[in-house]
């Protein structure tokens, strides 16, 4: 018996939303590729902390806090920018599944790697959109004010 998919799946994609989909299909294999080449240049050493996708990871998320400014300062209006940078490139490069097989392949030979890795990921990721968001939005901040203090000396 033949699958039938839903009516809303049969219908072709186009306007706004193909655009859409195209902008995050670019940026993620952009992103991916990325991601891709620095893992080839930087290769972590085997059985030791996976140092490439944890920087990749931590870059990412520095990134998208800077990003989430930038979009509401600088490109507010640019509907490609959201799609694009942060759902499609930073998307791409950061890498949630090779963190988690990473991880599983430490479990065995390499418990402690393995939960640091498993407990640090997440913290420093966290960490780095919170500096990333707040050092963008300080930037933005002092930016305000000394274009302030050059009109009203």
């Amino acid at each position: 018996m033949p699958v039938r998919l839903p009516a809303v799946l049969r219908r072709p994609v186009n306007g706004p939303a193909a655009r859409l989909g195209a902008l995050i299909a670019v940026g993620g294999a952009l992103g991916a590729a990325s991601r891709a080449w620095i893992g080839r240049e930087w290769p972590p050493a085997a059985g030791g902390f996976p140092t490439t996708t944890f920087a990749v990871n931590a870059a990412g998320c520095l990134a998208m806090g800077i990003l989430a400014v930038l979009l509401e300062e600088t490109l507010r209006g640019r509907t490609f920018a959201r799609p694009l940078i942060g759902v499609g490139f930073l998307g791409g490069f950061t890498t949630f599944s090779l963190f988690a097989e990473e991880t599983r392949a430490l479990l065995a030979d390499h418990p402690a790697i393995a939960l640091a890795y498993l407990v640090g990921t997440p913290a420093v990721a966290v960490i780095a959109t919170i500096v990333g968001f707040a050092g963008a939005t300080s930037a933005f901040t002092l930016r305000a004010r000394l274009a302030e203090s050059r009109r009203n000396p």
